[in-house]
């Protein structure tokens, strides 16, 4: 079982309890050290206070368990404004919302669609792009991510 496996087994109960979701979880080295990530959501958003709570909550669980043997640094943080959709969810939530969806090849002439979001299933995702709709089927799809306008 790979270690990010095992955190989650341990840390979800506990996100769950506070009222958030699991989003992810990543152990990664950055900078010549271990970095454990475990991303939490809530429909409000997430905010420091969140984090803070999360993090003193599972350290001591993620410790007993003892299943790091590297010295790393724990980090409690939220997905971000520009999150990745990744489950129904995800799709649910972002119903008649403006998306981001980055392909692995071109399709209806572009490799990048932003549109409002109006039907997935899955073997494809519908986007109103102005008056038209696009269908794009899912296997030239790299990413989607919540379309964040600066």
């Amino acid at each position: 079982m790979k270690i990010t496996d095992k955190i989650k087994e341990i840390v979800e109960p506990i996100v769950e309890e506070f009222g958030y979701a699991l989003y992810d979880v990543e152990y990664k080295k950055e900078g010549g050290e271990y970095l454990l990530d475990i991303i939490i959501d809530k429909e409000e958003g997430i905010d420091l206070d969140d984090c803070e709570k999360v993090s003193r909550a599972v350290e001591p669980l993620i410790d007993e368990a003892d299943v790091i043997k590297d010295a790393y640094m724990l980090c409690v943080s939220s997905p971000g404004a520009d999150r990745e959709l990744r489950n129904d969810n995800d799709y649910k939530r972002n119903m008649g919302k403006e998306i981001d969806v980055r392909l692995y090849k071109a399709f209806e002439g572009k490799s990048k669609h932003i549109g409002i979001l109006e039907y997935y299933d899955e073997d494809k995702i519908t986007i109103r792009v102005k008056t038209k709709k696009i269908s794009i089927p899912r296997e030239v799809i790299s990413v989607i991510k919540q379309y964040v306008s600066f």
